[in-house]
């Protein structure tokens, strides 16, 4: 743990015993942002910027709220007391227990319905998501509670979708669509979130004529194809983004705004990362649709109006 710290803020407050509400709602705000306690009544963060902000709003709701409240910024007099003040933020138990709620994960998920799979990932995510944010000196454990969380998100892609692509460094080549029309598109058989959406993108933005060819392995990719969304394809997962923000660069469309929301649900559903408030909603949809429907094809022109839905609204919005 670092302990190259010197700059403090202490947030020394004081709130009537008879205002029990207050204080409840000060404590929990406390506990939220992960302070060091002093004594009762003092409490410690880093010196930042963002943390100077919450607490100078916790200052004036305690003064709104009949107490009082004072923000100070100290520095520790020596290396051991910057030491001391950096241990009151020590989340190694934290980050243990959370490792051992992985490790758990990882057994229980191989039994699990898919739902249940992307909704524990999504939880555990959410959870380290917390955690980290009141980590204000990171270290080994919080990376090794990532490591773990990297490798439950890589087995449960491989058992929801075989065949997911790994990214390729580098940058998406740009594509004239003219040179692109009336093609054939393959992809791995029996899409979800980022096959179907790319497939959807392609031919309402890139190819309004393309058909396309459901593979069930990779390799069979038919003559004169484009193959998009897996390893060697023509257009997959590059550096940090997935094949529909691929195709997005690829054909320029990267400045419509609608198009670029709807980017940022299918990286989420795909591989995770910044959540998206709408992610779940259309995650749903998509799973009742591919429930219903046996055929990719139908599959597709479902999925397509769930998209397409989604771009008129953002258009509009």
């Amino acid at each position: 743990m670092k302990t190259d710290a010197s700059c403090w803020l202490v947030l020394v407050t004081s709130l009537p015993t008879a205002n029990a509400t207050e204080r409840m709602r000060l404590w929990r705000a406390l506990k939220g942002l992960g302070c060091g306690v002093l004594r009762d009544g003092v409490y410690l963060l880093p010196a930042r910027d963002a943390l100077e902000t919450a607490f100078r709003e916790l200052m004036a709701a305690t003064r709104t709220a009949g107490g009082s409240a004072a923000l100070l910024r100290v520095l520790a007099e020596d290396a051991a007391q910057a030491a001391e003040f950096v241990g009151l933020f020590n989340r190694t138990a934290e980050f243990a227990a959370l490792v051992d709620e992985l490790g758990r994960a990882r057994s229980e998920v191989p039994s699990l319905a898919p739902a249940d799979v992307r909704r524990r990932l999504r939880g555990l995510g959410r959870a380290l998501d917390a955690l980290a944010a009141t980590d204000f000196f990171p270290g080994e454990p919080q990376a090794q509670a990532r490591a773990l969380l990297d490798v439950l998100q890589a087995e449960a892609t491989a058992r929801l979708s075989p065949g997911e692509p790994q990214a390729m460094a580098g940058q998406p080549l740009r594509r004239d669509r003219a040179d692109y029309q009336g093609r054939v598109w393959a992809t791995r058989a029996r899409p979800w979130v980022d096959r179907l959406a790319s497939a959807w993108l392609i031919r309402r933005h890139i190819d309004p004529d393309a058909r396309f060819v459901w593979l069930e392995r990779p390799e069979d990719v038919p003559a004169g194809a484009l193959g998009f969304d897996f390893d060697g394809a023509e257009f997959s997962h590059l550096g940090a983004r997935v094949t529909f923000e691929t195709l997005l660069a690829s054909f320029g469309l990267e400045g419509d705004a609608a198009l670029a929301r709807i980017g940022a649900v299918v990286h989420c559903l795909d591989v995770g990362g910044v959540p998206v408030a709408e992610a779940p909603g259309v995650e749903a949809l998509l799973a009742g649709a591919r429930a219903r429907c046996a055929d990719d094809d139908a599959l597709l022109d479902v999925a397509g109006r769930i998209f397409g839905d989604l771009y008129l609204a953002w258009r509009q919005g």
